[in-house]
């Protein structure tokens, strides 16, 4: 189960280290934002010095840079043949940027012998204007495509918005943009994530903020703080009642194959509360 994935500077071994003691589920090893440009070289040594390392309880994702800045190749070239659990691609604009991104890991993947499972994909993919309209096209794009995440802070910038919340609550283009990636991320049969919390020293909120996440569909959260870890993964993993909740949805619909509707606790159940509960226990399972 991938419920949370930590930002680590991909130019700060030490940041690894300590995030390798850590309780996230996924690392993202960060080429793009977290490194200045005159250390983008630097960063792309560190990083493999990362992969190196194995890896560990966790996955080991590399966010790269982006088609734009021409070093997309370059940082692949640097981190593919060590093999990482998957690539994330920021500033992605839909379902053909992940196309050509799996073109490129294919052609990667095949120079070597190596046996590890195909690198997956995560797209960032509301990070421009333009990419909001992109959401509606992932279905289909590529089997290595694990998920989409949403992110507020680029597209403040692409929209020229002066902020993204008040008082801790995104403002309307920015829930839309939350909102489009959650059904996008749903119609294409792919993880829905949501986006970092930035108030690093308030977990009440990010407590909130994951919670709601996890309420709506999301089926993972990303974070750029290890104090944060932990929030997430308790947001994200089904509780005791949800699992007895669910385990008695299954047990009705055997008892009864051919009904279409069943009464628990008062409570209507029909088709689409099993499919709610073979995901809840699908997660406890993984």
């Amino acid at each position: 189960m991938m419920r949370s994935l930590l930002f680590v500077p991909g130019d700060s071994l030490r940041k690894f280290g300590r995030a390798r003691e850590g309780n996230a589920d996924g690392l993202i090893l960060d080429l793009e934002d977290s490194v200045a440009l005159a250390q983008k070289d630097a960063a792309c040594a560190a990083t493999r010095q990362m992969l190196e390392s194995g890896r560990g309880k966790q996955r080991l994702f590399v966010r790269v840079n982006a088609f734009e800045t021409g070093r997309t190749l370059r940082d692949l070239a640097a981190v593919m043949p060590l093999r990482p659990d998957g690539i994330v691609l920021p500033k992605c604009t839909g379902g053909a940027d992940v196309a050509q991104l799996a073109h490129y890991l294919d052609a990667f993947e095949a120079m070597d012998e190596n046996t590890a499972a195909p690198a997956q994909i995560i797209g960032i993919a509301t990070e421009t204007a333009g990419s909001i309209h992109g959401l509606t096209t992932y279905a289909g794009a590529s089997a290595r495509l694990w998920g989409i995440m949403w992110g507020a802070e680029d597209l403040m910038a692409s929209l020229g918005a002066t902020e993204n919340n008040v008082d801790g609550v995104f403002t309307g283009p920015f829930q839309m943009a939350r909102n489009m990636c959650l059904t996008g991320a749903a119609a294409a049969g792919i993880v829905a994530i949501d986006t970092v919390s930035t108030r690093i020293h308030d977990p009440d909120h990010s407590t909130a903020e994951a919670r709601a996440a996890r309420r709506d569909g999301f089926g993972a959260k990303a974070v750029i703080h290890p104090s944060h870890v932990d929030i997430v993964n308790t947001a994200f993993t089904p509780t005791q009642a949800e699992a007895e909740w669910a385990q008695k949805v299954l047990a009705a619909f055997q008892d009864n194959p051919d009904a279409g509707v069943v009464t628990i606790d008062g409570r209507m159940i029909d088709k689409p509360h099993v499919r709610a509960a073979e995901k809840i226990l699908a997660a406890l399972a993984q």
